[in-house]
């Protein structure tokens, strides 16, 4: 099974950006399809993005154009590219991986999650 460390967040004021990086260990995830999540205080978690193995990506509505999802499959490592922040960004954002994966914006098809990194902007 592949281990997820994720890094990249932090504080910053709306219209910035941030990247988030997600790093596998264990195994090479080039065969994973890579999603982000995002969960705000009091709300369901929900899916932000995702990229099959073959390089397929696919976005919720509220970040399409803003955000683009990657991997680096050499280094075994998925990034989030946010750019043009808004105040509803404000989340903890969560990395996600499994083989074979389905239906790719449940959380529940996913196997193995990152920790979580704070993302907070402020307006």
């Amino acid at each position: 099974q592949v281990q997820l460390v994720e890094s990249g967040g932090g504080l910053v004021q709306a219209g910035e950006s941030l990247r988030l990086s997600c790093a596998a260990s264990g195994r090479t995830f080039s065969t994973y399809t890579l999603a982000w999540f995002r969960q705000a205080p009091g709300k369901e978690r929900e899916f932000v993005a995702a990229i099959t193995w073959s390089g397929n990506s696919y976005y919720a509505d509220s970040v399409k154009g803003r955000f683009t999802i990657s991997r680096d499959n050499a280094k075994n490592t998925g990034y989030l590219q946010m750019n043009s922040l808004k105040s509803e960004d404000t989340a903890v954002y969560y990395c996600a991986a499994r083989r074979f994966v389905g239906d790719y914006v449940n959380a529940a098809s996913y196997d193995t999650w990152g920790q979580g990194t704070q993302v907070t902007v402020s307006s």
